[in-house]
């Protein structure tokens, strides 16, 4: 069989879809160094989107491939170490109010331990719909921070989104929390 049309059990690390998920994670540094150096810049910008669009590329290999644990685990991980790292670096140049970035951090650091902590019981939780266009808005408010003509005319619309994404992150949590004590309800009640 062809490394093109592998196909990888659940338990296997060694992936094409990780290591385009790992690629994000070690890129993720230089972005937010680039972002502290320059701000708005067209090449920022160019790093950004194509970081941010690995996460659609890791997904769709991982469909045809065969989806494994360890990406489970290393593609949300990624997720929130790109965008939380990004809209923190944001908020140390100015671009961003550090109240909303708070909010946000602090939403996806207690979904994450919860997710641990529920994943040792056994429980994994799928993503809400909302989730997942929670995580779009934080990516376009921070592409339209990053995006020159925006950042220096327009900066009230990365702003505009970035409380949009607070709203979908906040509303995204509460529904994560009740699926999740749904899920122990009836694991409990089970045994």
């Amino acid at each position: 069989m062809s490394e093109s049309s592998a196909t990888y059990g659940p338990s296997a690390l060694k992936t094409w879809a990780n290591g385009v998920t790992i690629a994000r994670l070690l890129a993720s540094p230089g972005l937010f160094v680039l972002i502290a150096q320059e701000g708005a810049t067209w090449g920022v910008f160019a790093l950004w989107t194509g970081l941010a669009l690995t996460d659609g590329l890791d997904g769709w290999i991982a469909r045809r491939q065969g989806t494994t644990r360890s990406g489970a685990f290393l593609d949300p991980l990624a997720d929130k170490v790109l965008v939380l790292g990004a809209l923190v670096m944001l908020v140390t140049i100015g671009t961003f109010w550090w109240l909303p970035v708070a909010i946000i951090a602090v939403r996806e650091l207690g979904i994450s331990l919860i997710r641990v902590h529920w994943g040792r019981l056994g429980l994994a939780i799928p993503a809400s719909p909302t989730a997942k266009w929670k995580t779009a808005v934080q990516a376009f408010a921070v592409g339209f921070a990053l995006l020159p003509p925006t950042a220096e005319h327009t900066p009230w619309l990365a702003t505009t989104l970035l409380w949009v994404a607070v709203v979908l992150t906040v509303v995204s949590g509460v529904q994560y929390l009740m699926a999740g004590r749904a899920a122990t309800t009836t694991m409990t009640a089970d045994r």
